[in-house]
């Protein structure tokens, strides 16, 4: 079996640079990790608001439908040109409240323009919480990283250094990840 390779005479100072240097990017994925699990806290919120607009504007459109039809059965039985007039009008106005709490894209507030925004605001949530388990793993090997180079000072093992460098490299492929593609592997 052949001797581990020792570290040289200076390269304690080169491990010390790789492990600030891993030390930096751990910070840098904590950070983005944080940021991207605020904003996808931030946008269910926006979803679960969306859901409950659109839940609301569903019940009210079902009670004023409910109320035009309840006018247009006394609507029936009225033989007063002058009633029959005024339900008449309250009946189209029901249904017309009804149909812009179906559809109102001047406000973007209807029914299916809600819809539309919560499944918006959910797909960014999802692509936040990606880019958080993107930041999670990088963090995770960066914290191996460090652990590993720094053990390569106390062993002398030059090969625990190589590989604590090489775990750096594969956590900023992953913070990469977060940043442009978050969905590749999630």
């Amino acid at each position: 079996m052949s001797e581990p390779v020792e570290i040289p005479e200076g390269g304690n100072k080169r491990i010390a640079l790789l492990i600030a240097c891993l030390a930096l990017l751990l910070a840098l994925a904590e950070i983005g990790g944080k940021q991207a699990e605020n904003d996808a806290i931030a946008r269910n919120i926006d979803a679960s608001n969306l859901w409950a607009f659109f839940q609301a504007k569903t019940i009210r459109g079902t009670v004023v439908t409910t109320a035009a039809e309840t006018l247009e059965l006394d609507l029936a039985a009225t033989a007063d040109a002058a009633t029959r007039d005024r339900l008449q009008k309250r009946i189209d106005g029901w249904k017309a409240t009804a149909a812009r709490y179906n559809s109102e894209p001047e406000t973007n507030e209807g029914r299916k323009e809600l819809m539309a925004r919560a499944k918006a605001a959910e797909q960014q949530r999802d692509d936040y919480k990606a880019r958080n388990e993107n930041f999670e793993i990088a963090s995770g090997l960066l914290q191996i990283g460090i652990v590993v180079a720094s053990a390569s000072i106390i062993t002398g093992v030059a090969l625990l250094a190589g590989v604590g460098g090489g775990l750096g490299a594969v956590a900023i492929a992953f913070m990469g990840l977060a940043l442009f593609a978050p969905h590749l592997l999630f």
